[in-house]
């Protein structure tokens, strides 16, 4: 079974195209805190840079992704940090 970083990269990429996409486990920074899992996979961060980004505002970006990663957001992940651009938007 793949990993949550490995389903939520697969459904990223399917749903965005990205041009730039990094996904950090950041669970470990976490841990003893709400939602953190003794696995890990429960924080992450994510930057985005996407054509499908130009022309939106910020949460209509962040509402893309998080229709995107649904599934993931109401099982096994408890924070998401998003850091979403379109090309040549400076970051």
């Amino acid at each position: 079974m793949p990993s949550v970083a490995e389903r939520m990269r697969a459904k990223i990429e399917a749903a965005f195209a990205p041009v730039e996409l990094k996904i950090v486990d950041d669970s470990a920074r976490h841990a003893g805190h709400a939602g953190a899992r003794p696995g890990g996979e429960s924080h992450f961060t994510v930057t985005i840079v996407s054509a499908s980004f130009a022309g939106k505002g910020r949460v209509d970006r962040q509402r893309l992704v998080h229709a995107a990663l649904a599934e993931e957001l109401a099982g096994p992940v408890h924070a998401l940090a998003l850091v979403l651009r379109a090309p040549g938007e400076g970051g």
